[in-house]
Order: C-alpha cells, then sequence, then structure tokens
C-alpha cells in the first residue's frame, strides 16, 4: 500500500527473469499495434494526434508559454524580470521558479480534466509537454512532488503532482523522491479559497518524511496560483536543512 501522499507506486528497474519481463515484452510489441487500430486523437479538438501524443500539432502549439515572467515566482509579466513587484515585498520562501506555461486556455481545460476529470491521458500529454519545455534555471538534485492527503489521494485514485513529476524527473536525469513530503493533515481545496485563506489552509500541513535530503531540490505541482502550497512545502524542507529549494509547476496563473 503507498504511504500517505506518496500517490500510485512507481515500480523500480525490471530484472531479467522478472514477472513483469514478459508483460513488459508483450506491451511492447502490442503498444505500436493498438496506436495502428486506434490512433490517437487530439483532446482538444478531435483531430489526429501529432505521433504517440493525445494532443495534435496546432493544438499543442496554442498552449500558452510562460516566456516574459518574474524569474522567482514565475509570475507572467509583460517582460523578464528578476523580482516582480510581490516577490520585492514579500520575497518567496522558495528560491527560483520554473513554469514552462501560463495557466490559461487550452491548458487549463487540459489540466482540469487530468485533475479532477481523472483523464490520465491528458496528464501523459501534459507530461510529454512539459519535458520538452525549455530547460529549468538550474538542475537540483532530485524531484519532490507535492503529495496528497490519503483521504484526497483514495478518492481520486492518483496523485497528479506526482504523475507530471515522473516523466519530467526520467526525461531530466533526475532522481524522484515522491515520500520526501507527507502532507499531515487533510485540507480544503485551494481552488475554493481566497489568497489569505490558502496561506491558511495549508499551515503546518506538510512534513519531511525523509531521514536526509540532499542540498538542492525542486519542489513540484500542477499549477500555481498564489503559490501557497508550494511556500509552505518549501519552509518544510528548509526547516530540515535543505540549502535550496526550487519551485516548479507545470503553469503559473496571472496575477488577479
Amino acid at each position: 500500500m503507498a504511504a500517505p501522499g506518496a500517490g500510485p507506486r512507481h515500480p523500480g528497474p525490471v530484472k531479467p527473469g522478472d514477472p513483469e519481463e514478459s508483460a513488459l515484452s508483450i506491451a511492447a510489441v502490442t503498444r505500436p499495434l493498438l496506436r495502428l487500430l486506434l490512433p490517437p486523437r487530439c483532446l482538444l479538438c478531435g483531430a489526429r494526434g501529432d505521433g504517440d501524443r493525445d494532443l495534435c500539432a496546432a493544438c499543442a502549439a496554442e498552449l500558452p508559454r510562460n516566456v516574459a515572467c518574474c524569474a522567482r515566482c514565475a509570475l507572467p509579466l509583460p517582460a523578464p524580470a528578476a523580482l516582480c513587484g510581490a516577490c520585492q515585498r514579500r520575497p518567496p520562501p522558495w528560491d527560483a521558479a520554473w513554469a514552462p506555461f501560463r495557466y490559461a486556455w487550452p491548458l487549463d481545460h487540459l489540466v482540469t480534466r487530468f485533475k479532477f476529470g481523472g483523464n490520465l491521458a491528458a496528464g501523459r500529454a501534459l507530461a510529454a509537454l512539459w519535458a520538452e519545455a525549455s530547460a529549468p534555471p538550474a538542475l537540483p538534485m532530485c524531484v519532490i512532488p507535492v503529495p496528497l492527503h490519503a483521504r484526497r489521494l483514495g478518492r481520486r485514485g492518483y496523485n497528479q503532482a506526482l504523475e507530471l513529476a515522473a516523466p519530467l524527473a526520467r526525461a531530466l536525469g533526475l532522481p524522484l523522491a515522491p515520500q520526501a513530503l507527507r502532507r499531515v493533515r487533510a485540507t480544503d481545496a485551494q481552488s475554493e479559497l481566497g489568497r489569505a485563506a490558502r496561506r491558511r489552509n495549508v499551515r503546518g500541513a506538510f512534513a519531511v518524511a525523509a531521514d536526509a535530503l540532499p542540498a538542492h531540490v525542486a519542489v513540484l505541482d500542477d499549477v500555481a496560483t498564489t503559490g501557497a502550497t508550494l511556500a509552505e512545502c518549501a519552509r518544510a524542507l528548509k526547516r530540515a536543512g535543505v540549502a535550496r529549494v526550487d519551485a516548479w509547476t507545470l503553469a503559473r496563473a496571472a496575477a488577479r
């Protein structure tokens, strides 16, 4: 059984002779045949997908890129800046941010389908796009997905942050630490709360579960709106002795 907040278990490498080896070999043979008989369709317009992706090239090109933003919090800006006004007034507890997309149409539609609609195909498409995005400001020593509480994980069946983090960490050649953080208490959905209520909602909600962590880590979530969840994770990690914490999200919402 998965640890609270850890999400679905991702198996380790398959060794020769393991029972899983035959299943993986069969899957490697049958997957191209299934894709030939049932080619992927774009989740946004229904056209044929681009390669093995459930998005066509035209819709993928329309996804809003976060090319001009604050280097500290990734807030979309008219022009790139080292610090936005909010970060000048109150710097976040993390050290740098990476959010290759803006949370706007049509990416927000894909995130909603993935996060709340159980559409794992949308999650796979988003993870592939993230892995192909521009490089992060610096490579950490491991990637830590934001955990879910056991109660919400049981209802949803998967942790969306972990499902995005696993293929991204693999593409970047980085270790994944899905159990480094745990959510020690259930919280209300952040999407239903205002800025101040979001901070109160997650205050003290995370604890470090790992015995030892490297000096530089990235904590990863799907979307940052106010950054309250990422901030609380960063505080917990820094209290545990982590020297540098970067905040990685697929998308960053614009200021309200």
